[in-house]
């Protein structure tokens, strides 16, 4: 394992993390410039495109491409974030398996909390079925918040009789707003990137007041996984939401439903965005890579 990768890629989060509260705008425009510092591979073109009424991004790779469709679901707590950020770990999915890529600008809080976002993201689902594309070439794909909406996509395509994907795979995902897991005390302070605090104020903006007992914002502990697609779920352990990943482990497991649970000792949130700085990136997106391959043959 990269030692000193793993302590470099620390030490920078703890740097750019703000000492005090910040306006939604500084949050976004903050995450935006960080993001934009990271590789992304050459070897793909993007396209602006529209997917349910929403903008979003077309990756593709620039070779021969293979047959499926990744729709991806960028992360940051439903507050920020969009394709652009995300395209870190967008480009590599897609340069690793020859799979284009669709990355959707959903809806973000607080000028829209829950459920905007997934009601966006079943929108996109429906409108590339209805598109005449097959559902079992379809994989969902998210990182963070979207690593959430992509298990939330899945309960409501069910609820609304649309056909599961071929797979999920998400990185980090936030999948409990009742933050009930043991590391989000286990981890504090060993996460450089969240408190319970800065989740207090995040998960407000984006509920707005609403429930977190809900099975759309906190599937680990309320879906029903019936009839799930087989799931990926990679995590690290430094990372207070760890326990978002294996409670949706085991939750998956009892439903009878194929997952994978991949954990990564002494990495930060989403660490698959340090490709080419942080070599269990790069590992960690190979895997996936295969996951994605292995479901869509």
């Amino acid at each position: 394992m990269s030692r000193e990768q793993r302590k470099a890629v620390d030490a920078m989060l703890r740097r750019v993390r703000p000492s005090k509260p910040q306006t939604v705008e500084e949050m976004r425009a903050g995450f935006a410039a960080m993001m934009a510092t990271m590789n992304v591979p050459q070897n793909v073109r993007t396209t602006q495109t529209t997917l349910g009424n929403r903008p979003g991004v077309l990756v593709e790779f620039q070779q021969t491409a293979r047959p499926g469709t990744i729709l991806y679901f960028h992360g940051c707590s439903f507050i920020f974030g969009s394709p652009e950020t995300a395209m870190p770990i967008t480009a590599n999915l897609v340069s690793r398996t020859g799979i284009r890529a669709i990355s959707l600008d959903y809806r973000l809080a607080p000028e829209h909390p829950f459920p905007a976002a997934l009601e966006d993201s079943l929108a996109a689902y429906r409108e590339i079925l209805d598109g005449g594309i097959e559902a079992a070439s379809i994989v969902f794909a998210g990182d963070s918040a979207g690593g959430g909406i992509a298990v939330s996509t899945c309960l409501m395509a069910r609820k609304s009789g649309l056909p599961m994907p071929a797979a999920v795979v998400a990185f980090s995902p936030g999948l409990d707003k009742t933050h009930s897991g043991a590391s989000m005390d286990s981890k504090a302070g060993i996460d450089p990137f969240f408190t319970r605090e800065s989740f207090d104020r995040t998960d407000a903006m984006y509920l707005a007041g609403q429930d977190p007992n809900h099975e759309l914002v906190s599937p680990a502990r309320f879906a029903d996984l019936t009839g799930f697609p087989p799931l990926l779920l990679q995590v690290g352990t430094n990372e207070v939401l760890l326990d978002d990943s294996t409670q949706m482990a085991h939750r998956a497991m009892a439903a009878g439903v194929d997952v994978i649970l991949d954990v990564t000792a002494d990495v930060p949130h989403v660490f698959q965005a340090f490709a080419g700085v942080l070599e269990e990136a790069d590992q960690a997106l190979d895997r996936a890579a295969l996951f994605i391959a292995q479901h869509l043959s």
